[in-house]
C-alpha cells in the first residue's frame, strides 16, 4: 500500500488517507477529534500512529503539525466575539442574470454561471477573471467543482447537455449528451470518478468522468428532478423531484433502494448526513423531514415554519439542522432530539439559502431582501448584515476554511467577503 494524499477535515477534526493498493485507489477516514482536544497532543499523535499503521507513513512530525493546526483553527472558529467579514471583491460577472456560483475547497477560485451561456472562473484573491468556459448553447444553470480536488468543473445547461472542463486550462474534456430536458443539477461523487446530472426530463444520469460515457439513466420520478447529491461514503445517490418524492439509489448496483414518500409539496433541497445514514429534505409544503437511509422511513417531520421551506442544511458533524423559509425566518434544530433551538429572525423577505460554516459555529442566510446575514446558531443572535447587493441574493456559501464568504445576486454580481 502506498500513501498518496492526506485530505484535511476541519470539523469534526479528521483526515482522509488516500492510498493505492495494487492498481486501485482507496480512502480511509481517521477521526482526530479526541487527539485534537487531548491534554498532551504529542502523546496523542504517538498513540494514533500505533493504532493506525498507515499513519506511520505520515510521520510523527507531520501528524503533530496537523493536530496543532486543527486545534488552533477550532479555537479561532469558536471565538465569535469580534466576528466580522469585510467586502473584499465585487465580481461583475456577466452581462445577463447569474444562475449559480460556487467556491473550490480552498476558496482560491470561484465559478459563476449565467443566462449568457457562459461559465467563468475567477481568482478570489484579486477578483480577476481567469477563464471563460464557452460552448453551451443555452443558459448555464448548474455548476460544480470536483472538490476537494478542484481540478475539474462540471456545468449543466438548458441546452440539455453537461460539460466537463479543466480548471487550469479551460479545455472541455467531455460533453455529456443524453437528457431530453434542461439539466438543472450536477454533482461529483466523492472520488470524482462519476458525475451525476438531474434533469427536467424526470430522470437523472450517471457519467464516467474519465471516458465521458454514460453509466446509467435513473427513472423513478414522475416530475422534474431538481436536486442531486452523493453520500460522503460514495455508496448512495439522492434525487429530489417536483413530484414531492425523493429517491435513494445504490451507485454500485444502480438500483432504487427507497422512494421517500411523505412530503405534500415540491422538494426544494435534500442532503445526506455526514455518516450517510440519514437524509434531510425540505419542501414547499412548509416542512423538513429526516429519513433513515437503511429503512427509507421518515424519522421526524420538522413543522416549525408557517410557509414554504426553501433550503435545508446539516452542519459538518450532522448534530444540527438549519432550515430556511419563505416565512422570513430560518431555524436551527438539534439533529438528535429534533428540538428547535433558535429561530433566526430579522430578514425582511423570504430566505432562499442557508448554510453552516465548516466548524458549525456560524450560520449564513441569503434573502430576497438583498442581504445576507451571519448568525450565532447557539444564541440566535445576528452577528452581521452583509449589505451591498441591489437585488435578491439567491446563493451564499463559505469556503472550507471559513475565512471567505461568497454571495450571488440577481443584480448580476457576486460579492466576496473576507474575515477581518
Amino acid at each position: 500500500m502506498r500513501l498518496q494524499k492526506i485530505l484535511l477535515k476541519h470539523y469534526p477534526p479528521g483526515i482522509t488517507l488516500e492510498y493505492k493498493h495494487g492498481e486501485d485507489v482507496h480512502t480511509k477516514p481517521v477521526d482526530l477529534q479526541q487527539a485534537v482536544y487531548a491534554p498532551d497532543i504529542a502523546a496523542a499523535a504517538q498513540g494514533l500512529s500505533q493504532q493506525e499503521p498507515m499513519l506511520s507513513k505520515v510521520g510523527q512530525t507531520k501528524l503533530l503539525h496537523i493536530l496543532k493546526r486543527l486545534k488552533d483553527e477550532s479555537a479561532a472558529n469558536a471565538d465569535l466575539s469580534n466576528i466580522r467579514y469585510d467586502q473584499h471583491k465585487k465580481l461583475r460577472a456577466h452581462v445577463m442574470p447569474l444562475t449559480n456560483c460556487a467556491f473550490n475547497k480552498s476558496g482560491s477560485r470561484v465559478i459563476t454561471g449565467s443566462y449568457d451561456r457562459l461559465c467563468k472562473v475567477w481568482d478570489t484573491n484579486n477578483g480577476t477573471e481567469l477563464l471563460t468556459l464557452e460552448g453551451h448553447k443555452n443558459v448555464v444553470y448548474s455548476l460544480a467543482f470536483n472538490n476537494p480536488f478542484g481540478d475539474k468543473i462540471a456545468t449543466g445547461s438548458f441546452d440539455r447537455t453537461a460539460k466537463l472542463w479543466s480548471t487550469e486550462t479551460g479545455k472541455c474534456h467531455h460533453a455529456f449528451k443524453g437528457h431530453a430536458g434542461e439539466i438543472v443539477g450536477v454533482a461529483f461523487n466523492p472520488h470524482s470518478t462519476l458525475l451525476g446530472t438531474a434533469s427536467m426530463d424526470n430522470t437523472s444520469m450517471l457519467w464516467d468522468v474519465r471516458t465521458g460515457s454514460d453509466v446509467c439513466r435513473f427513472k423513478g420520478h414522475s416530475g422534474e428532478v431538481i436536486t442531486i447529491s452523493f453520500s460522503d461514503c460514495g455508496k448512495y445517490m439522492l434525487t429530489g423531484s417536483f413530484d414531492s418524492t425523493l429517491n435513494i439509489w445504490d451507485v454500485a448496483t444502480k438500483r432504487n433502494l427507497h422512494t421517500l414518500i411523505g412530503h405534500r409539496g415540491e422538494i426544494s433541497n435534500a442532503v445526506f448526513s455526514a455518516k450517510s445514514d440519514r437524509v434531510l429534505s425540505g419542501s414547499m409544503d412548509g416542512t423538513a423531514k429526516i429519513w433513515d437511509v437503511v429503512s427509507g422511513l421518515c424519522i421526524e417531520t420538522l413543522r416549525g415554519h408557517t410557509d414554504e421551506v426553501l433550503d435545508v442544511a446539516f452542519n459538518a458533524g450532522s448534530t444540527r439542522i438549519a432550515t430556511a423559509s419563505a416565512d422570513l425566518t430560518a431555524k436551527v434544530y438539534n439533529a438528535e432530539t429534533f428540538e428547535c433551538l433558535v429561530t433566526l429572525s430579522g430578514h425582511k423577505n423570504e430566505i432562499s439559502k442557508v448554510v453552516f460554516n465548516s466548524a458549525g459555529t456560524l450560520v449564513l442566510t441569503g434573502s430576497r431582501d438583498n442581504t445576507a446575514r451571519l448568525w450565532n446558531p447557539t444564541t440566535g443572535q445576528c452577528l452581521q448584515i452583509l449589505e451591498g447587493h441591489s437585488d435578491e441574493i439567491f446563493s451564499c456559501s463559505f469556503n472550507y476554511q471559513g475565512n471567505l464568504i461568497l454571495t450571488g445576486s440577481k443584480d448580476n454580481t457576486c460579492h466576496l467577503w473576507q474575515r477581518a
